[in-house]
């Protein structure tokens, strides 16, 4: 009975999207495609869609080029920290921030209240991944997916099981896979979830019986809180605090990437000391593993951070230390404009 009324629906949001969204001649088909034939086979085996209403939606599916060119853009040397945080925190996005999380102080505070995340940290994130709503994407999700699932052979199997979950989340929430719009990798709403990330960890923070991620504020402040503390975040504990020039050898070790990690007793024998700690903010216990990572100035001088696990919780939106640091970065920038 649960396959049928699946089925059901699907065919009537399908209708439907068809209205909206008429089927264009030029698009690119997939019927014909193996590696499409075998999705459509285990969309049917394994999550009971109907493979007519699979074919359906398809048609309707276009491949979007210049997607696989912004995946293969050449990769080029790593911007410099000095270069790379005024691009990503830099403009009108503090004030946006405060006037963001100013506006739904309660929602920041029942969030922090219900998941350990700081709100500035929630807020950072909001901001660094879409200026607040401002660079949401206009993609259509599933053609995205699509063109990266069938056509970009590199991660194929990752885009594959995100397009599932696509299809996934239309049926739970009831609207067509076509309704979705977001960037050219197929990430969403103000938090730029993925699909999977939608259904593991978005939630309906303001009770309405719906989740989303584009116009409540609530659930995207709730969301972001769940995925951070989904992943490990340690209430009360640091992300990142500033250090004295380590030795040499510790400096040699630094990767230019997360750095290996090393029990913080290890750094601290080894002559680390913090230079700067809030009072509020509690160190972990001297077992716990921590990583020490340098950011170039616009001088030619360095500055050296000790990470802690909450850095790294960070890094599961995009792993990258530069994107952590901008987070945080802006989320000290909060803290004290809210202060």
């Amino acid at each position: 009975m649960r396959r049928l009324i699946n089925q059901s629906f699907c065919a009537a949001a399908l209708a439907a999207a068809a209205i909206a969204f008429p089927i264009n001649v030029a698009a690119q088909s997939y019927s014909q495609r193996a590696e499409f034939a075998a999705f459509r086979t285990e969309l049917v085996a394994n999550d009971g869609f109907d493979a007519a209403v699979i074919d359906t939606l398809f048609s309707q599916v276009k491949k979007i080029d210049k997607i696989i060119g912004y995946m293969d853009a050449p990769v080029r040397a790593p911007t410099p920290w000095h270069i790379y945080w005024p691009r990503h925190i830099g403009g009108d996005r503090l004030q946006r921030g405060i006037d963001f999380m100013r506006t739904n102080k309660t929602q920041f505070a029942a969030a922090e209240a219900a998941y350990g995340v700081p709100a500035p940290v929630i807020g950072a994130i909001v901001g660094v991944e879409t200026v607040y709503g401002r660079l949401t994407g206009n993609f259509r999700v599933i053609d995205a997916l699509a063109t990266l699932a069938f056509d970009y052979p590199r991660r194929a199997d990752f885009f594959r099981s995100e397009l599932r979950e696509l299809l996934l989340l239309a049926r739970e929430q009831k609207r067509s896979p076509l309704d979705y719009v977001g960037s050219f990798a197929g990430a969403m709403g103000w938090p730029q979830f993925m699909p999977g990330s939608h259904r593991k960890w978005a939630v309906d923070f303001d009770n309405d019986q719906k989740i989303d991620l584009w116009n409540s504020p609530a659930d995207i402040v709730g969301s972001v809180a769940s995925f951070l503390a989904g992943h490990g975040w340690q209430r009360g504990e640091p992300v990142m605090l500033p250090i004295n020039e380590p030795s040499a050898e510790i400096i040699a070790s630094i990767d230019g990437g997360l750095s290996p990690r090393k029990p913080l007793r290890e750094f601290l024998a080894a002559g680390v000391k913090i230079i700067a700690q809030d009072a509020d903010v509690v160190l972990p216990a001297e077992d716990a593993s921590v990583g020490i990572i340098s950011l170039d100035n616009a001088d030619g001088r360095n500055e050296y951070w000790l990470v802690f696990e909450n850095f790294y919780v960070i890094t599961r939106y995009n792993r990258s230390r530069m994107y952590a640091s901008s987070v945080w970065s802006l989320a000290y920038a909060l803290k004290k404009a809210m202060r």
